[in-house]
């Protein structure tokens, strides 16, 4: 595939311009008009080009389904919007692609319509980790997307692959690491508590999270840079300035195929497996075209395609995909993923910002 420097974009723009290169479907210049219709809320920039390019028309296509994109905001803007229309009985989007905190936040007023999954063809083959639920059970949202960030070395800093995220705590590694900067973003409690603590159990209680964050503590020498710019870490991991750190398993993957001294490591522990859904509002009067759009996107040939076209991880079982085991491998693997504790970021995100700044990255 024909890379350029996107490279240097930020998170949601790389997902949507790792398209570049590759022969895209083409796109109607003008659509019939269509009975039917449906607002998708997707990230803006090059992720929404692609969809619009690569996943929409096939929709339209074989449904009769008009979609009507929306670019929505990264973070929490966009689930503050939707509340707010939602209020007024409106809705900006029907389905929207939503990030797994935004979803638990959008639970606690209701926000999300739940999905009937008996109306899903392929409901069985979809990971759990991907099913956003109430606590009541109900299915608040289904897996639109995912990706790794895993391991990442230099190369000609390290000519072995690492194996184990706990190589990061050998002393032999002291000012050499890049890790990202958030506890809401780098789910490096969840890896200390993988690797050293067998589970994400320990998270449960406050007194589990500080024995997990005594124990992160102790890689802080190691540490060179603690980065919320992923362009300044990217730059400075293909230098072998920062030889070694945590990045996106896509990203870095780029980069090896240009030709720099990178790679992605999925350790022995599983890479960190992030994630967004669909998820479709309560004022939303297209709760049928809704399940149909679910239907389609699940379906494991949709899965495969977005892969190949857009980047992204599959959501459904691996025997089910149509990928080449070097397919699959460019965006996903078999290990057991480091699936993040999301509740974590909703129920105590005061105090665990306070406790990482005092015991973590301050």
């Amino acid at each position: 595939m024909t890379k350029d420097n996107r490279s240097t974009f930020s998170r949601r723009s790389f997902l949507a311009a790792s398209t570049a290169g590759v022969s895209m479907l083409a796109m109607p210049s003008v659509l019939r008009a269509q009975d039917r219709s449906i607002k998708v809320g997707v990230y803006g920039g090059y992720f929404k080009d692609s969809f619009d390019k690569h996943i929409f028309p096939k929709f339209t296509e074989e449904t009769g389904i008009a979609v009507e994109s929306v670019a929505e905001p990264t973070g929490e803007a966009w689930l503050v919007q939707l509340e707010q229309a939602a209020r007024a009985g409106a809705a900006p989007a029907d389905l929207s692609m939503m990030s797994q905190v935004a979803m638990l936040k959008g639970q606690s007023t209701e926000l999300w319509a739940p999905i009937d999954m008996s109306k899903i063809t392929n409901a069985g083959d979809v990971l759990p980790q991907f099913l956003n639920k109430y606590p009541d059970g109900r299915v608040a949202g289904v897996g639109a997307v995912a990706w790794y960030i895993n391991l990442v070395s230099n190369t000609e800093a390290y000519p072995e692959a690492p194996e184990s995220w706990a190589l990061m705590w050998d002393p032999a590694n002291e000012g050499k690491l890049g890790l990202l900067a958030l506890v809401s973003n780098s789910f490096l409690l969840e890896v200390t508590a993988k690797t050293f603590f067998g589970g994400t159990g320990i998270l449960d209680t406050e007194e589990g999270i500080l024995k997990v964050m005594d124990k992160l503590a102790e890689l802080k020498p190691n540490v060179q840079l603690w980065y919320r710019d992923e362009a300044q870490f990217e730059q400075a991991l293909k230098s072998g300035e920062i030889p070694m750190g945590q990045y996106y398993h896509d990203v870095t993957g780029l980069a090896a195929a240009d030709g720099f001294p990178v790679r992605s490591t999925f350790p022995k522990e599983g890479g960190i497996l992030d994630s967004g859904c669909w998820a479709l509002s309560r004022a939303s009067d297209k709760v049928d075209e809704a399940h149909v759009f679910i239907d389609f996107m699940t379906r494991p040939e949709m899965q495969s395609l977005m892969s190949l076209k857009v980047g992204t991880a599959p959501t459904l079982k691996r025997d089910v995909l149509a990928l080449t085991d070097e397919e699959f491998a460019s965006v996903s693997s078999s290990i057991d993923p480091i699936v993040p504790r999301y509740d974590l970021y909703t129920s105590k995100a005061d105090w665990l910002n306070q406790k990482w700044t005092e015991l973590i990255v301050g």
